[in-house]
């Protein structure tokens, strides 16, 4: 079966602990489109307790169980909640992918005194002070939970820079340590090193931080039995760390865990793959630089040139190595990294990952249930923003889980209509799908031999008129303007 995943989460995700029970609810219907794979967002305590989105970590061993941060529910719910759903899942044989952050903790317990010294924001490399001595919250006790599931407590030489420092201006303190008093070596050189992103950033040169860690990260897979692993923040973190971290997760667990990583970095194929070169394949990463051509592609319309949609990405490069996806909590409206694929192009760009050989796609939440939610822009202003479900969003999914095998043929001729063909095997009848930038077209392809004299129909609706296929294996595919047209066997 066609592996496909879903992001089962946005930015604006609902709080008031229903999301895991939600999920354990929609477990049915998810298998029914052939998701095989869950991705949750982050399950432990975090700063804002229940109203954090999860991606500000302060306790990795509270999932939920322990009354911190003014809440013993996060925001997605209990502990018991979160197992409950992932049990539900599996029954239906879906994996759990949960997301790891392990760059930077959050929400301290207490003040600390150490020595600091400034660093310019754009180029953490250059030191800009003397050195100093501040107080700021790096020590980490858990009053709630305890000692229990781990005695560590976490304090100032655990991390390597913060952004806070008591009655000092916010600004990026890089502490002194014995583990060196440079940042830990990047890939790149952006920001001179772009080790540091916010709150307390965690030394991984720690002999202490990294057994910690490592111990943690075996604890979780006993509590709950995940399959994978999305990891945070690539670009801030040691690829030396990761590559140890995976080797002992999967000799500890005994299981080949999946991982795929965040190193966002649109329209830098370059970056992704040396990635993959230092860490030497132990991961995947989601193709940035996809969801930069599928973005572009849906600001530019019938200008775009649709045979460039696979330059320079991870997906034509290295399939093996790439997870597709065509939108994420990131990129979505009033985040950061905002860059939305637009909507009349999303069933086209959904086309492209799932009906394709290559790549592992990703399905984002809002694409398959919708969203609606409000927030403030960089201008200041508040936005109320409704993301509609994709079109023919079930019936896509449903042509991957039933058709999208076997032997592909492209037909990539044309600047503004694409088309191609899978056969399908032995266990799979097959499919042909076309689509189109500008004007409605019709497409020859040859769908084969095995169909002589078959009648082909739409399986979006798009249009009621049958294609048969010819002697000579070949039909001719029709599609709607700015549209996608998937054809299958009746």
């Amino acid at each position: 079966m066609n592996q496909t995943m879903i992001q089962f989460f946005h930015w604006y995700t609902e709080g008031g602990g229903k999301l895991w029970n939600h999920a354990e609810e929609q477990a049915e219907y998810l298998s029914e489109l052939g998701i095989t794979s869950v991705w949750f967002p982050p399950a432990y305590k975090s700063t804002d307790g229940e109203n954090s989105v999860g991606y500000d970590a302060y306790d990795l061993f509270d999932l939920g169980e322990f009354d911190q941060k003014n809440s013993i529910s996060t925001k997605y719910g209990t502990k018991d909640d979160y197992t409950n759903a992932i049990q539900t899942l599996k029954k239906k044989n879906i994996q759990i992918i949960v997301d790891i952050v392990l760059g930077h903790k959050a929400g301290g317990d207490e003040l600390e005194k150490f020595k600091v010294v400034k660093v310019d924001e754009n180029n953490r490399e250059k030191i800009i002070s003397s050195e100093i001595e501040i107080e700021s919250f790096t020590k980490f006790t858990f009053p709630g939970r305890g000692k229990k599931y781990s005695e560590f407590e976490w304090n100032f030489t655990c991390f390597s820079g913060v952004d806070y420092a008591e009655g000092r201006d916010s600004h990026i303190y890089k502490i002194k340590s014995e583990y060196g008093d440079d940042w830990e070596e990047m890939i790149d050189d952006e920001k001179g090193n772009y080790d540091y992103l916010m709150f307390n950033d965690i030394e991984h040169r720690n002999p202490h931080v990294r057994e910690e860690l490592n111990n943690w990260a075996k604890w979780y897979y006993d509590q709950i039995d995940f399959d994978g692993v999305r990891l945070d923040a690539l670009k801030h973190i040691s690829f030396e760390f990761y590559k140890e971290w995976l080797t002992l997760l999967r000799s500890n667990t005994g299981k080949n865990i999946f991982a795929v990583g965040e190193y966002w970095a649109p329209g830098q194929l370059n970056l992704l793959q040396k990635y993959i070169e230092a860490t030497e394949g132990c991961m995947s990463l989601f193709d940035s630089s996809l969801h930069n051509n599928f973005h572009t592609a849906s600001k530019e319309g019938d200008s775009y040139d649709l045979r460039h949609i696979f330059s320079e990405t991870l997906t034509e490069a290295d399939p093996l190595h790439s997870v597709s996806l065509v939108d994420n909590h990131d990129t979505q409206p009033l985040q950061d990294l905002e860059a939305p694929v637009e909507a009349w192009f999303k069933p086209l760009a959904y086309a492209l990952i799932l009906l394709r050989e290559k790549g592992y796609p990703c399905v984002f939440y809002p694409d398959l249930y919708g969203a609606n939610y409000k927030d403030y822009g960089n201008d200041g202003n508040e936005y109320e923003i409704t993301l509609d479900k994709v079109d023919s969003i079930e019936e896509l999914l449903k042509a991957r889980k039933e058709n999208a095998y076997g032997i592909q043929r492209d037909y990539f001729e044309d600047a503004n209509c694409l088309g191609w063909v899978r056969e399908g095997d032995e266990d799979h009848e097959g499919c042909a799908v076309v689509l189109s930038n500008k004007e409605s077209y019709t497409k020859p392809m040859e769908m084969g031999e095995r169909y002589v004299g078959r009648t082909f129909y739409d399986a979006l609706g798009r249009f009621e008129e049958k294609v048969e296929i010819r002697e000579d294996g070949w039909a001719d595919f029709p599609v709607p303007a700015g549209n996608v047209s998937v054809w299958i066997s009746e």
